[in-house]
């Protein structure tokens, strides 16, 4: 099974849990960063009463990207790996009935998820998608942002999402995600284990990666900036697979950053 597969079938169990009513453990990293219970730390609280339950129970992001993604009345959105929705419902609220919020998943539960949520919410200016957030079924130079939260750091392949991003965005459109970033180096097989890939951790490549990456798929403007540095506790040293010295090398080594870029 690859990586991909497992990640996807993670994520489906949690859609399922969240459908069900029940409380799922949280994608990352527990209350600090990725988690379910983390939803009421990352937005802002007045807004999320107007959201349909499960969609607050599914997010398992890192940080709020609509804050710095300045949207705006009549824009085109994507939001990459969307999961139960919450933040292309929120984004919808920013753009009006005149503007238009996609969200991207490869996940069916995930998206049967969001498409319930959206019908609670009562929404039409939003419509859920399934792919793959390299290769974004979506056409040249229709979107005015990307935004996503916590997603990217669990590609494989980060510069074919980059290219991607950059083709579906319009001249002048701009980039803003949060996700995670590494500080350092990590050693490789902690960047293998399929326990810290699925927690959002061990696929997220180090600032210097990061700013390359985004400049050789031609973006511009691009900002960086790291919000929430992550301790070792943060990681839980999830099912005991780390050893002592491991679980040292991790503390402090990633952080939650909010990336801005522009074409």
């Amino acid at each position: 099974m690859s990586m991909r597969d497992k990640v996807k079938d993670h994520y489906g169990l949690i859609a399922k849990l969240v459908s069900e009513s029940k409380q799922p453990s949280g994608c990352c990293c527990g209350d600090s960063c990725c988690s379910v219970t983390g939803a009421t730390r990352i937005y802002d609280l007045e807004n999320l009463p107007s959201l349909p339950e499960q969609a607050v129970n599914a997010s398992l992001g890192c940080a709020n990207p609509l804050v710095f993604a300045k949207l705006q009345e009549g824009e085109v959105v994507l939001d990459l790996g969307s999961g139960g929705g919450i933040d292309v419902l929120m984004a919808s609220q920013h753009v009006g009935p005149t503007g238009k919020v996609y969200g991207l998943d490869m996940t069916d539960e995930m998206l049967i998820l969001a498409n319930d949520n959206k019908e609670r919410m009562g929404v039409h200016n939003v419509e859920f998608l399934k792919g793959y957030i390299e290769n974004i079924p979506l056409p040249d130079a229709s979107v005015d942002v990307v935004i996503s939260n916590c997603v990217i750091n669990l590609s494989e392949n980060k510069e074919a999402v980059m290219s991607e991003i950059y083709r579906v965005l319009k001249p002048g459109g701009r980039l803003a995600i949060a996700d995670i970033v590494a500080t350092r180096e990590v050693p490789a097989a902690l960047q293998d284990m399929v326990a810290l890939w699925v927690s959002c951790f061990a696929g997220a490549l180090r600032i210097d990666e990061f700013e390359r990456c985004l400049a050789r798929v031609g973006f511009k403007d691009i900002s960086i900036v790291p919000e929430f540095i992550y301790g070792k506790e943060v990681l839980g040293n999830p099912g005991g697979q780390l050893t002592g010295e491991e679980w040292e090398a991790l503390d402090g080594a990633y952080a939650g950053a909010l990336v801005k870029a522009s074409k």
